[in-house]
C-alpha cells in the first residue's frame, strides 16, 4: 500500500515522504520504517492525524493515507483573528466597519 507521511518541523518547512509499506502496518511501524523517530526526535509525542483527523499510533494504515504529525498551535486562532482585526479591520469599509457600541472588535 502507498502511503504519504508529512510533517511540517517549523513554519514553512515541510517534509513529505511516500512510502510503500505492508498492508496491516500502524502509524508507530511507519514512522520506524522511515527512518523519522531518529530524523525528528519527539515526533511520537506530536499530535497525529490522517487527512487531518486525529488518530492514535496504534491505527493502522490503509491505502492511500495521509499522515500528518500535527505541531500543537502557538496562539488561538480566534484570538489571533480578533488581534488582527482590531489592528487594521476597524478602519477600513467592509462588514465590520460600522460597530454596535460597546462590542468587542471583530463582532
Amino acid at each position: 500500500m502507498k502511503v504519504t507521511l508529512v510533517h511540517a518541523s517549523a513554519p514553512r518547512e515541510v517534509h513529505a515522504l511516500e512510502m510503500e509499506l505492508p498492508e496491516g502496518t500502524s502509524i508507530a511501524q511507519a514512522l520506524q520504517a522511515a527512518g523519522w523517530t531518529a530524523r525528528f526526535p519527539g515526533i511520537e509525542t506530536l499530535g497525529i492525524a490522517i487527512w487531518g483527523r486525529r488518530v492514535d499510533a496504534n491505527t493502522r494504515l490503509r491505502d492511500g493515507d495521509r499522515l500528518e504529525f500535527c505541531r500543537p498551535l502557538r496562539v488561538d486562532p480566534k484570538v489571533a483573528r480578533r488581534e488582527r482585526f482590531a489592528g487594521q479591520g476597524a478602519r477600513t469599509a467592509g462588514l465590520f466597519s460600522a460597530r454596535r457600541p460597546g462590542s468587542k472588535a471583530g463582532y
